[in-house]
């Protein structure tokens, strides 16, 4: 780096580099909070208007991962990432996610959407290809394309795509206490059962809308 920064904003935006290069798209406030030892992610905003003001990165408001390296700043591996061929491009379809690899690595990307994020309502982050029937009842068919914001905050009964050991599955979210239940919408497939106390589960976001047949024909 060549700007004068401080050091706590170099940890920043070391991090926030880091984390694009790694995995293809950027941090949260709350997880740069929680890598760097802040008290909440309102420490993380002043560090990122900090940057900003400065011109090492540029914030789009109103997303939870709007960072951005300017062209100039960019790191090579980071220059055809998901999180900025997205703004020329469209939204990533995913296709089949390899275990224990970010769902949004370029090696899962099969194409691009031509639909802007905020077509669907929140914003979605990237369209993933639907595979099997267990949501059929409720629309949600083989092939189709959903929609998906990722968010940390999850309301019971929403659409999820969860990440269970090495399978990523789009199922209904209900939970109690430590249990979770990830609830299918078509009767001739069983519920899957998740302690948190003795097994990891990762979301990767809700669902927000359809595209029919991966055809264009969204859904909201």
């Amino acid at each position: 780096m060549t700007r004068s920064l401080t050091p706590r904003q170099q940890n920043v935006y070391d991090f926030i580099v880091k984390t694009l290069s790694e995995l293809g798209y950027p941090p949260t406030r709350a997880e740069i909070s929680r890598a760097l030892g802040f008290r909440s992610p309102n420490a993380a905003e002043e560090h990122l208007r900090a940057l900003e003001r400065k011109g090492v990165i540029r914030v789009i408001r109103g997303t939870s991962r709007g960072i951005r390296l300017p062209q100039p700043e960019a790191e090579p591996s980071s220059a055809d990432s998901p999180a900025e061929t997205e703004l020329a491009l469209g939204l990533p379809i995913i296709g089949e996610v390899a275990a224990g690899s970010p769902i949004l690595a370029t090696q899962h990307i099969d194409r691009y959407c031509p639909l802007p994020a905020d077509y669907f309502t929140p914003r979605a982050d990237y369209l993933l290809r639907v595979r099997g029937l267990s949501m059929q009842d409720i629309g949600i068919l083989e092939g189709d394309l959903l929609a998906v914001h990722r968010t940390e905050r999850i309301r019971d009964g929403q659409i999820v795509v969860a990440r269970l050991e090495d399978e990523v599955t789009v199922k209904r979210f209900h939970r109690q206490g430590h249990h979770i239940t990830l609830a299918a919408e078509n009767a001739n497939f069983a519920p899957i059962k998740v302690d948190l106390r003795h097994e990891t589960l990762e979301i990767e976001g809700v669902g927000v809308g359809v595209i029919r047949g991966g055809n264009g024909q969204a859904l909201g």
